[in-house]
């Protein structure tokens, strides 16, 4: 466990993660008051890394829910194994019809047969999710709620009692509540504005592109074979595509790819036309592309 904001830093740093003062405060201070976090930021730089940067640190098993638009409770709760259910009942089948030979009449029988209800709705049976997965374990984990802002109002709304009390209600085994508390760390790319009730429940982090010198520090640790001139010219680049009117930002990851790219291209200085042929590195749009070749004299050195 961090036991100080700079262990926080150094124990990420341990993971390849550059942590901000900002970023190593907030997770300290989850981990000690035991609170959600929700990360926002534009995608790509860097909030789902964080979180699994997190669980390697600390050693925690990392269990991670992705969220969609249509997502309900019994793909992030639990589900019964109806096939698994059924099976049983077939190869119990006798021992069944024994059970219920005696009943004389059909309301009989079913009464008998619903107090053997038990023994098909029990953990045997249960396929826990993640959500019940983290508040079920023994040992505390990190329940990683990727892109929160994909799933609807309904879900969050479920979301709320979950991360007030950390327990579920089961209503053929009971409520099950969480020994040791996960560390819950929430993602949104800010598709739409998460709802005050959730913000409260949580400590709220911002992570926004970094700065030059930092974007600097990230591609040498994650493509030290880069060199420094073509490191430096790379990340100008993509600071000064990243003002332009794009559709889509260069994010982090891609930085990192053109990185790697130019390097196996055997590139050590990135001229005009080396950047124009491998722009589709960094921009996924066709219109990005062109507006990037457009501004091309602004944004390349040479």
């Amino acid at each position: 466990m961090f036991d100080s904001v700079k262990s926080t830093i150094e124990g990420l740093a341990c993971q390849r993660y550059i942590a901000s003062e900002e970023i190593a405060t907030t997770v300290y201070l989850a981990l000690k008051m035991e609170k959600p976090i929700l990360v926002e930021g534009p995608a790509g730089v860097g909030k789902t890394e964080l979180g699994k940067c997190i669980a390697g640190a600390l050693n925690m098993d990392l269990i991670r829910l992705q969220c969609y638009e249509g997502l309900d409770e019994s793909k992030a709760l639990y589900e019964w194994e109806y096939a698994k259910q059924l099976l049983y009942t077939q190869i119990l089948k006798d021992k069944l019809s024994a059970i219920m030979k005696h009943e004389d009449t059909m309301a009989k029988a079913v009464e008998r047969l619903s107090r053997e209800d038990d023994v098909f709705f029990s953990n045997k049976f249960l396929l826990p999710r993640p959500i019940l997965k983290a508040i079920s374990g023994k040992n505390r984990s990190v329940l990683l709620i990727d892109e929160i802002d994909k799933s609807d109002s309904e879900f969050e709304a479920f979301l709320l009692e979950v991360l007030s009390d950390f327990q579920v209600t089961i209503p053929e085994i009971g409520t099950i509540q969480a020994d040791v508390k996960p560390l819950v760390f929430l993602t949104s790319n800010n598709a739409r504005e998460m709802s005050d009730a959730l913000k409260r429940r949580c400590l709220h982090l911002y992570i926004n592109y970094p700065t030059r010198e930092l974007e600097e520090r990230i591609v040498s640790l994650k493509v030290p074979e880069c060199g420094g001139k073509l490191r430096s010219e790379i990340v100008q680049a993509v600071h000064k595509i990243r003002e332009l009117q794009l559709k889509k930002e260069p994010s982090i990851s891609e930085t990192l790819d053109w990185a790697r790219a130019l390097v196996i291209l055997g590139i050590d200085d990135l001229t005009r036309d080396t950047a124009i042929e491998t722009l589709n590195l960094i921009l996924k749009y066709e219109k990005d592309i062109e507006l990037a070749k457009q501004n091309a004299a602004n944004i390349f050195l040479h």
